[in-house]
């Protein structure tokens, strides 16, 4: 059974950085489009940055553009998310999801049990 497990989250303070990964196990991790998502408390889910299987695309929400990098390592079956200038704004539990559909990922409006996989988060807590 396939899974996906977060790591490297942490308290920082503000325009520090911080690098995510999410490391896969139980499926063929290079067909699989990957995504970061995050929620904060009160708040709706927010989708934060997703890639393609080949690694050709990404997507950037707006809020995160030019501070996150997103990228994968197939032969680790891992993908990162390297969060830059980081802002209170950015505090939520940070979740790693894979599907086999890209346009879904991007959009995030699928209920959670829809996506083929989902990890259980690693909180990120921006503050001074």
């Amino acid at each position: 059974q396939g899974q996906l497990v977060e790591s490297g989250g942490g308290l920082v303070q503000p325009g520090s950085s911080l690098r995510i990964s999410c490391v896969a196990s139980g499926f063929t991790f290079e067909h699989y489009h990957l995504g970061w998502y995050r929620q904060a408390p009160g708040k709706e889910r927010e989708v934060v940055s997703c890639i393609d299987s080949l690694g050709s695309r990404t997507y950037y929400a707006d809020s995160v553009k030019g501070r996150f990098t997103i990228s994968r390592d197939d032969a680790k079956s891992t993908v990162y998310l390297q969060m830059n200038s980081l802002k209170p704004e950015d505090t939520a539990v940070y979740y790693c999801v894979a599907d086999d559909e890209y346009n879904m990922l991007r959009l995030g409006a699928a209920p959670r049990v829809a996506y083929d996989y989902w990890g259980r988060g690693t909180q990120v807590s921006v503050s001074s």
